[in-house]
């Protein structure tokens, strides 16, 4: 049905010699928003473990934001009732004109997108779903990028997703927002458990976790423990000892963590959780060794 209602479109644009709008700027991530039981335990942790500023949240009155910079953030909201095992109700991209890219989208038969919606900040935005069901938001911002003082760090350069079939997240993420791919790899030769993929105008990159499909991590296993694992955000830092030893000396571990090691994909990281076990990686940067599984296709993020 979406492809007939695509060729339907394209026709029409045709005969009436309307072109097709382009895709305006996706910039990197916006935020990722996820559930808590206990607020207050989650204000602990986003303000005195991380050193994100609070602030009020402009799109949901029950919510609240946790700022690593002016721009980038983790939306908190109160778990609701009957709530499944995971944890993330949304990620959000960045994006200069949210009703351009409403009207890309629209343009070539997604279904789904909401309209779009001014928050008091100024801001506007618009959601929609990626094929495997997670709610996605592009935030047109009207804030100017600055990191904020005392947070661990002042930059989420990546936020990761469970997937379960490469392919279909493919065709939403890559074939029709314009995702690169930057790097692929696995615990085991013949497999694949992670493929990271750059926005399309930003060094920010998208995770698929994968489980089943090719990967070493079979449906089965996977619990509310498990998908904090997989559903998670990653703050870049230009030093691990350094941020590591910030932590330490100013008792802010999460009571679950784990690292530095060195990942995979040559670069350092270290795991800190939130009281829903939602996982926060601190990741150096640039890779420090040479990766394995594939190289890097795209430039890695600076700062």
């Amino acid at each position: 049905m979406r492809r007939l209602a695509t060729i339907a479109l394209g026709f029409v644009l045709a005969t009436t010699g309307l072109a097709a709008p382009q895709r305006p700027p996706i910039t990197g991530i916006s935020h990722i928003a996820v559930f808590s039981a206990d607020m207050a335990a989650s204000d602990d942790y986003y303000t005195r473990i991380l050193g994100a500023h609070k602030a009020t949240d402009p799109e949901n009155p029950h919510g609240v934001r946790y700022h690593f910079s002016t721009t980038q953030f983790v939306e908190v909201l109160p778990l609701g009732p009957n709530p499944g095992e995971s944890r993330l109700a949304h990620i959000g991209w960045s994006t200069t004109d949210a009703a351009g890219l409403r009207a890309y989208l629209i343009a070539r038969g997604y279904p789904g997108v909401s309209p779009v919606t001014k928050a008091f900040d100024g801001s506007l935005w618009f959601s929609a779903q990626d094929p495997e069901g997670n709610d996605v938001q592009f935030v047109q911002s009207v804030a100017a990028p600055r990191a904020e003082p005392g947070a661990i760090s002042g930059r989420i350069i990546h936020v990761g997703l469970m997937v379960r079939n490469r392919v279909k997240q493919d065709s939403f993420y890559r074939d029709l927002l314009g995702f690169r791919p930057y790097w692929y790899g696995a615990k085991k030769e013949g497999a694949t458990d992670w493929v990271s993929q750059q926005a399309p105008d930003s060094r920010d990159w998208l995770e698929y976790m994968m489980v089943g499909d090719g990967s070493t991590v079979p449906m089965e296993r996977v619990d509310a423990r498990q998908l904090g694992v997989l559903n998670h955000f990653s703050l870049g830092v230009p030093n691990m000892q350094n941020a590591v030893t910030t932590l330490i000396a100013g008792d802010r571990l999460s009571p679950r963590h784990d690292g530095p090691n060195m990942g995979l994909d040559g670069k350092w990281q270290a795991n800190l959780y939130d009281p829903d076990g939602t996982r926060a990686e601190l990741m150096e940067f640039q890779p420090v060794t040479k990766p394995c599984c594939s190289p890097f296709t795209q430039p890695s993020p600076t700062n």
